[in-house]
């Protein structure tokens, strides 16, 4: 068989000659875990830049759960749906445990001296004694509070960190959820506005 190969030329094998046919999957293998870890990083830098005050909440526009709470202990109104209907009103989960709760609790308690819009507090997953401590302690600004011991009605709501702060409109739908404190720029600009609007689109009974 004749050979076209230029006299004195050399044959060189292509890089990968000689190489069995499992080489490039076990290269393959090896080098998975790092691909993987590198994209796990980058997710993680990414949720490091996310403001979780800004998970959106799959319940905003529906009603509120059905629930009904007792009373957190040394109170004497406990907390269901029912409570929430025909007035605008917020809804702040909170424990004794929470250190931002504390951060925000000035703000709460000074929301309620002004009495300008129903503060209602379910306690997520604290002894009763805590509860109640806590509040007599610190000063209560609840008109309603209602004790979920384990957390299921919080569960219910898409609690995602206390605290959180939900607006409920008088015909009982969520219209808001903040989570995180409450500071005074977000009481004021963003929460009792849209109290303010709820109330002028509704009517409260």
């Amino acid at each position: 068989m004749p050979n076209d190969a230029p006299v004195g030329a050399t044959h060189r094998a292509p890089a990968d000659a000689g190489r069995r046919p499992g080489y490039w999957h076990r290269r393959a293998i090896l080098f998975a875990p790092l691909a993987v870890f590198g994209g796990l990083a980058a997710s993680f830098a990414v949720s490091l830049g996310r403001d979780v005050r800004l998970v959106p909440s799959p319940l905003i526009g529906k009603t509120v759960p059905r629930f009904d709470l007792p009373p957190v202990q040394g109170r004497r109104l406990g907390l269901s749906d029912t409570d929430l209907r025909g007035k605008v009103s917020l809804v702040n989960v909170f424990g004794s445990w929470c250190v931002a709760c504390r951060e925000e609790h000035p703000h709460l308690m000074g929301l309620a001296r002004r009495g300008v819009v129903p503060v209602h507090g379910p306690n997520y997953k604290n002894a009763p004694d805590d509860a109640a401590g806590w509040l007599d302690a610190m000063g209560d600004p609840y008109t309603r509070t209602g004790a979920d011991r384990n957390g299921r009605v919080a569960l219910d709501w898409g609690v995602y960190g206390v605290p959180e702060t939900y607006v409920v409109g008088a015909d009982s739908l969520i219209a808001f959820k903040h989570i995180g404190a409450v500071t005074p720029q977000v009481l004021e600009d963003t929460i009792l506005s849209l109290v303010e609007r709820l109330r002028r689109e509704g009517m409260e009974s």
